[in-house]
């Protein structure tokens, strides 16, 4: 009786700057991701003034998929893969600010995606996703001045335009509400010394709204019928009790991330956030004209991560975790993983329906998964697949109760979704620690945390149940829960 619908697009994801390496090749100069060291769950990157000799950054390297795409495309298509989700690193194609567009990284991008395209894979472009170039920084302290946003425009008017024919769906920044707890990993932005940390951020935010505004615009013109969403970050969050303040606390951390989602959803600021920022005391310089471009420039979708939710509480002696650059009080009715991250299918579920009621256009769960520390053992084992020295029961567990809590939401409530990427297809540099060691991926990468060995692929157990899940459009869950 239940079923997803046929126009359902599997897949997986991935971002530029933790898969493809190849930092200074081919013309292109360094993002704000390629000036963060390794880190681990215990020691906390470090965003470094440009390159520095001597000192390790992840992401020069990655994953080596800038080349090795063919052969990562060609085991995404025999994972079933229908969609792929990546970003397009905005410092190969733009490498100065002199307007001069880098052939060589449009080149790249041109054979990536005619081979996603070559096995029938949509690809899903985020725009640029934590990987602003660092001379915009050098040169305009990035989104802190309106004068970024002219560069953005110039890059979607490039991409939009090479690509009007080839790629459907857009998003504009990744996760853009991490904003808010993270400025320099979302845009690499330096808060002086001598400015309010609070109105320079809330500065950025509106400058980063007015630019995805601006991109769904320029797209629109190029091609009407291009798919542009916005993407946050929804750690939906529960009350610890039902102490009113407990109450209000979750509400203040929803609106949190809704101030970027009704922004670019509705097309204005909602009166709460207007009067936060008059609470605060904070002036945020905004042009009479945008107020017409928010307006003009509405999503079509809502792209969103989703990894774990999150619990608020009044009470001073809290046990807090990090959870993807938010502080969260621990929650005693949830199983965790390595780093501390409660696993909440339900949660997913809960999710899909507080953004599908509150806003009611299509949603895409783009960023959903399990980081993990794997292990290469020989695989004997009778019934296992042969070709898998990777045994990972945790993620697949992990997905299992996921995409069955994301299936009840479209099936049974009636959320209007279109798809699911997971993140991630294969291993890659962890955006929140810079580590190999935190894997996420259904393809094993032989890297590790100091930059040692093959970068050799091998597949997981989970990517042949990934396979199964895919196939069946979803029913392979069911039936395996009916044996």
């Amino acid at each position: 009786m239940f079923k997803l619908p046929n126009s359902f697009l599997w897949g997986g994801a991935t971002a530029a700057n933790q898969v493809e390496g190849a930092w200074n090749e081919d013309g292109k100069t360094i993002s704000v991701a390629d000036c963060f060291t390794a880190g681990t769950r215990h020691k906390k990157r470090e965003y470094t003034d440009g390159v520095i000799e001597g000192k390790y950054y992840p992401s020069h390297v990655a994953t080596d998929f800038y080349h090795q795409y063919k052969e990562d495309i060609k085991m995404f298509h025999e994972m079933g893969y229908q969609c792929f989700r990546t970003s397009i690193a905005w410092s190969r194609i733009f490498p100065d600010d002199s307007g001069k567009v880098n052939q060589k990284g449009l080149e790249f991008y041109d054979s990536m995606i005619d081979e996603l395209l070559k096995y029938g894979i949509e690809p899903i472009i985020t725009l640029t996703h934590y990987e602003v170039p660092y001379w915009l920084v050098k040169k305009c302290n990035s989104f802190y001045s309106r004068e970024a946003i002219k560069y953005f425009e110039e890059f979607c008017k490039v991409v939009f335009e090479r690509y009007k024919d080839k790629v459907k769906y857009w998003m504009s920044f990744n996760e853009i509400n991490t904003m808010v707890h993270d400025p320099s990993q979302q845009t690499g932005v330096r808060i002086p010394h001598d400015k309010n940390k609070e109105e320079v951020i809330y500065q950025v935010a509106h400058h980063l709204l007015v630019a995805s505004a601006k991109a769904v615009m320029i797209g629109h013109h190029i091609n009407p019928d291009f798919k542009i969403g916005n993407m946050i970050c929804m750690p939906m969050f529960y009350p610890e009790t039902c102490h009113p303040k407990d109450q209000m606390a979750a509400m203040k951390a929803n609106d949190e991330v809704f101030l970027f989602s009704d922004v670019q959803v509705r097309g204005h600021y909602s009166r709460k956030t207007l009067q936060m920022y008059q609470n605060l005391g904070i002036n945020i310089q905004m042009e009479e004209e945008d107020f017409e471009i928010l307006k003009q420039g509405t999503v079509d979708y809502i792209g969103f991560s989703y990894y774990m939710s999150g619990v608020t509480t009044h009470r001073k002696d809290a046990s807090f975790v990090a959870g993807n650059m938010m502080k969260i009080v621990k929650n005693a009715y949830l199983e965790e993983s390595e780093w501390g991250w409660g696993i909440d299918p339900l949660g997913l579920r809960i999710t899909l329906n507080m953004l599908y009621d509150r806003y009611e256009i299509p949603l895409f769960c783009v960023e959903n998964g399990f980081g993990a520390v794997d292990q290469v053992v020989p695989s004997l084992t009778k019934g296992q697949n042969l070709n898998s020295c990777v045994h990972d029961p945790y993620r697949i567990a992990y997905f299992e109760k996921n995409i069955k809590s994301l299936i009840d939401a479209v099936v049974k409530d009636g959320v209007d979704c279109i798809g699911y990427t997971a993140w991630g297809c294969i291993d890659f540099i962890s955006a929140g620690t810079g580590e190999m060691a935190k894997r996420y991926g259904m393809i094993y990468v032989d890297r590790d945390d100091e930059g040692n060995g093959s970068l050799k692929r091998i597949k997981k157990d989970s990517f042949y149940w990934y396979k199964k899940v895919i196939e069946s459009n979803g029913e392979y869950l069911e039936r395996n829960d009916s044996k």
